[in-house]
């Protein structure tokens, strides 16, 4: 009797944890599909060639932004790079809309110290919805206070930070004039639409993706300890933030993507500016903590410091 309750608790939570899969996909896919069939139904009406082309262009300054000027650059200090290149990442990254500089790498900061534990501010472990979005109206960005300790020194971050709204309003008008350019007055209003709202939800969405879908499933190459997982399709949507496992493994590391395979575009940016020496002391290497994690072994963490553990 036990132990066909165990098989039909088994097959119970196998089911479970399928149907719950099905959702974390549907989830990522659905608003590409969504955005897809929009185009379909509203070509030559709402969107052209060009559109899609100013939408491409934006998604991609706004990802590279978000991967190489927020997060690798700004919060990991994955490399160093002079105050124009600086400027220019994080003024990208503020056009994605995910909010100001200083506040998005000190809730990071706070998320690595405390990844899948009581205090993190996107955890999965609070659920799926609370992870990829309903962590937002907790008011659980950080604006202050030891997490944003490391930047505190940081003249181009802070500059970048007060002028948020100036680089984000940019994000707007600058597929508003592309448009224009192309097919005046009706264009400007669908570069508008395609290359800056439909953008920007797509950004986002993917950037939730890395919080809620990487700790959710996916293959966990290194023991580290909390829930962060490499997800391909995350991976190449996000330019290469999806190889989150990799990250948490060994954070300060500049290039995400460990194997040839493994797609990571602002890696190969960063690659690419180390080798024109527009950047210097690019972190390559992994750890040796990272690397006896992989073979399974548990490295020792002694109490380090808020700016220590990202």
């Amino acid at each position: 009797m036990k132990k066909g309750l165990r098989v039909v608790v088994t097959m119970r939570d196998s089911l479970k944890s399928f149907l719950h899969k099905v959702v974390l996909v549907v989830m990522v896919v659905g608003p590409l599909v969504a955005t897809a069939y929009a185009i379909v139904l509203l070509w030559n009406r709402a969107v052209s060639w060009p559109d899609l082309a100013i939408l491409a262009g934006m998604y991609i300054a706004s990802a590279v932004g978000i991967g190489i000027g927020y997060h690798r650059m700004l919060t990991h200090r994955g490399f160093d790079a002079p105050a124009p290149v600086r400027a220019f990442f994080l003024a990208l990254g503020s056009m994605a809309v995910e909010g100001p500089a200083i506040e998005w790498a000190a809730t990071h900061v706070k998320h690595h110290a405390k990844a899948d534990q009581e205090g993190d501010p996107h955890s999965p472990l609070e659920g799926f919805w609370h992870a990829h979005l309903g962590w937002l109206f907790r008011d659980r960005m950080v604006r202050s206070g030891v997490w944003a300790k490391p930047f505190e020194n940081d003249r181009v971050a802070h500059f970048i930070d007060r002028t948020f709204w100036v680089w984000a309003v940019l994000g707007f008008l600058i597929p508003a004039g592309l448009g224009y350019a192309w097919n005046g007055w009706n264009g400007l209003w669908t570069g508008v639409l395609w290359g800056g709202v439909v953008r920007v939800g797509l950004v986002h969405h993917v950037t939730w993706s890395v919080n809620s879908i990487c700790h959710t499933f996916g293959r966990r190459p290194f023991a580290t300890k909390d829930e962060s997982r490499n997800q391909w399709v995350v991976g190449i949507l996000s330019l290469g933030e999806g190889w989150h496992n990799n990250h948490h493994a060994s954070p300060q590391t500049a290039v995400h993507g460990f194997e040839w395979w493994q797609v990571d575009i602002n890696g190969y940016i960063i690659r690419t500016m180390d080798k024109l020496r527009l950047i210097k002391h690019v972190h390559y290497d992994r750890p040796r903590a990272a690397r006896r994690a992989r073979r399974g072994q548990r490295e020792p963490v002694a109490a380090r410091s808020p700016a220590e553990r990202v």
